[in-house]
């Protein structure tokens, strides 16, 4: 029997275009039965190859491989079933549908059929006839099975290829069952053999990132949230993107996830490496200026979290004459400078080059010091971070420590040795500034100042370099306009009003902001303090009068003066021409108890006269200065300020609360108003108001800022609720009901 394969095709029922017809291998004994059956299919679109034996189809089947195959069950020689088993054994032909046709309607013949893995069975009539357009239709839907699943897995095959090329893989996880994954998920996370338990994979990510990522599942799969999330594994050797849903059952109960696992590690390091070059100066592979900013503000907001416990120190290095080293050797040689003094200033301090936000973030006190940092932030400048400092003569070891290092020749490619000393700047959070900026501006000019002044080796601290320059800049600094006010909040924490606010002075001298502990001591010693002082409350006057304006404020702006102004007529003055114009009762004066003790009887007409024209004078830092019950109750004071060092102490020394409780009830037996300042914690906050001290200032109030500033924190602020309240009372302007 030929074995030439005709391509025959049929008409589409819409008469469209041609479909190749369906080629069929039809294998019988019966020759008449063969040949009828042949007819009948071909007539019903099919193309038919014949054979009368098995062994002549095994033969057709080594030459070409057919849609179908339609096998006799009884033959002699081999039989049908004999037959399909041979044809499953050949490579290629493990899902080529085969359709057995028997006259032996048994339960044994048809197990036997299914057995040798055949795809159907057609059963003959008794006289062995066949109806035919049953049977075609028959082998329709087999030929349309098939199809179907080869398109199938085709599809799946694609799919695996698809998985593979992006290194990605499914997953299924029950809450019964646990993990299943894919063939395909396994590759990804490198796992042969058996997969693992759910709990075995978490273990591979590192201890240090352990508890957060696990957090943030467990958190999802409680809120039956998407899953969403790169996990780091192998001490960072894989990273893997989980996505994922939500499954339910038809009772609309929660069963699990469904979803892929992707290999990302490649990505990862990308950004990883981008992210480090746009934090990171390439030459000697220390923080950039940016990177170095981040962290210092990190440390500032961390010593501001634990109540100014720790101080923060901000070097400023400035390498001699360095500019000779890259003029006379070159620019590869100064290079080689810049990397040895990275790798000495390193050597002086615990630096870490890596900084995990989310570990610092849950960090407690002391555990900040791992922000130690140096920086490089220009040519020759580099900059030191001491997040946590007792004292500032830790900072100034330390800055000797660098001058000393910098000290030692510097032994450098090709034979070079060089002598490359260094001039050192030290500012203190939060003394020398409240920013980062204010910190690494007035750390620049002492370390200028160490470098005009003395030896390179000479380490300053910057209240001491700046005394000649600002003494002689002090007179007229008020007419130039160099001074500003800074506004700090105070708030009934109980009600949400605003009560006052305190005006703070600055000086801005050549672009750079001076803090009050530079300068006021020196206005005080020259005298300027008392124009300054006049200058301060008109300021005040004024922006009270425009506040009053613009959102009702109606409470009072708070102006520390020195005791020396307390004794002159032109300050009655001064303050009768503010109350002409209608500005007294918005102000209030200051003066603290120290001042006041010292001439309690010159102060106190002044403070009489006050009290006539309606101003109140409030005795700041209270509790220093060993006021006597019979002083108090002779001065006619409206307030009393308890001084932040018995507030920065609540909670962490008993007799703190002793204090106190006994300055607020003795304010209330003189019927005075009293207010703790330099409140930085939730916690101080919750004291405080366990003790009946409602009206408050500091920092986790509000910081001092300037006017502007000052008007968006009261448009914006939620005041924390006070123990029992159901949640943050809202600001509310002083006067409002």
């Amino acid at each position: 029997m030929s074995a030439a394969r005709a391509i025959s095709t049929t008409p589409r029922p819409d008469g469209a275009a041609l479909l190749p017809r369906p080629e069929v291998l039809l294998v019988d004994d019966d020759e008449v039965g063969l040949l009828t059956t042949a007819i009948a299919l071909r007539e019903r679109g099919f193309s038919i190859i014949e054979a009368t034996r098995g062994d002549e189809a095994l033969a057709i089947l080594q030459e070409r491989k057919p849609d179908l195959v339609v096998l006799d069950a009884q033959m002699p020689g081999l039989d049908g079933f004999e037959t399909c088993a041979r044809i499953r054994a050949m490579p290629g032909f493990e899902r080529l549908p085969i359709v057995m046709l028997t006259g032996l309607d048994d339960e044994a013949s048809i197990k036997h059929a299914f057995d040798v893995h055949a795809t159907d069975f057609y059963t003959k009539d008794k006289d062995r006839a066949l109806n035919w357009s049953l049977l075609a239709r028959r082998l329709e839907y087999v030929l349309r099975a098939a199809r179907t699943t080869v398109e199938l897995d085709r599809s799946r095959e694609k799919l695996a290829r698809a998985q593979q090329l992006a290194r990605m893989g499914s997953f299924e996880w029950r809450q019964g069952s646990g993990l299943a994954l894919s063939r395909e998920a396994l590759e990804v996370l490198k796992v042969e053999g058996r997969p693992p338990a759910l709990r075995a994979l978490l273990r591979r990510i590192p201890r240090a990132q352990r508890l957060p990522s696990l957090r943030l599942l467990r958190d999802r799969v409680a809120q039956r949230r998407p899953l969403d999330q790169d996990l780091t594994l192998d001490e960072g050797l894989l990273v893997v993107h989980v996505a994922g849903k939500a499954e339910e059952d038809e009772h609309k109960r929660f069963v699990g996830y469904d979803g892929f696992l992707q290999d990302i590690t490649d990505r990862h390091r990308a950004q990883s490496q981008s992210r480090y070059h746009a934090a990171f100066d390439m030459l000697t592979e220390l923080p950039n200026r940016r990177e170095f900013i981040r962290r210092a503000d990190l440390a500032l907001e961390a010593s501001r979290r634990h109540g100014l416990r720790h101080k923060v120190a901000l070097l400023q290095i400035d390498l001699d004459r360095f500019k000779q080293v890259n003029d006379t050797l070159g620019h590869q040689i100064g290079d080689d400078v810049l990397r040895e003094v990275a790798t000495r200033l390193r050597g002086c301090i615990r630096y870490h080059a890596e900084i995990d936000d989310s570990a610092i973030e849950a960090a407690g006190p002391r555990a900040h010091r791992d922000l130690e940092t140096v920086g490089r932030v220009g040519g020759d400048e580099f900059v030191v971070l001491l997040p946590e400092i007792t004292d500032p003569a830790d900072a100034e070891r330390v800055a000797q420590r660098i001058v000393l290092a910098l000290r030692e020749p510097l032994r450098l490619a090709g034979g070079h040795e060089r002598l490359v000393t260094g001039s050192v700047g030290v500012a203190i959070f939060p003394e020398d500034g409240e920013t980062v900026q204010e910190l690494h501006r007035n750390a620049d000019l002492a370390m200028y100042e160490a470098k005009k002044e003395r030896d390179s080796s000479m380490v300053y601290g910057p209240g001491l370099l700046k005394r000649p320059m600002l003494e002689a800049a002090l007179p007229g600094a008020a007419e130039r306009g160099e001074l500003e006010l800074h506004y700090q909040p105070q708030v009934d924490v109980a009600s949400g009003r605003l009560v006052g606010v305190e005006a703070l002075m600055r000086w801005r001298i050549d672009g750079r902001l001076v803090m009050p502990g530079d300068f006021i001591p020196l206005a005080e010693e020259s005298g300027d303090i008392l124009e300054m002082s006049k200058w301060a409350l008109r300021e005040a006057a004024q922006q009270a009068r425009r506040w009053q304006a613009d959102f009702g404020f109606d409470g009072t702006i708070a102006v520390n003066l020195p005791p020396k102004l307390f004794l002159r007529n032109d300050l009655i003055d001064l303050i009768d021409q503010l109350t002409a114009e209608g500005r007294s009762r918005l102000l209030s004066l200051e003066i603290t108890e120290t001042s006041l003790m010292r001439d309690v009887v010159g102060v106190g007409p002044a403070l009489f006269r006050l009290h006539q024209i309606g101003v109140d004078v409030s005795i700041d830092d209270f509790g220093t200065g060993y006021s006597s019950l019979s002083h108090l109750s002779g001065l006619h004071c409206a307030e009393l300020k308890i001084d932040r060092s018995f507030v920065a102490k609540l909670g962490i020394e008993p007799t703190a609360v002793h204090i106190v409780r006994t300055i607020i009830a003795l304010a209330r037996h003189l019927s005075l108003r009293v207010i703790a300042e330099g409140v930085e914690t939730e916690h101080q906050v919750e004291l405080l108001h366990s003790l009946e001290c409602t009206r408050m200032q500091g920092y986790y109030i509000g910081r001092p800022v300037p006017a502007a500033q000052f008007e968006h924190w009261f448009a914006t602020v939620d005041l924390p609720a006070p123990p029992g309240n159901g949640g943050p009372a809202r600001l509310l302007a002083a006067g409002t009901r």
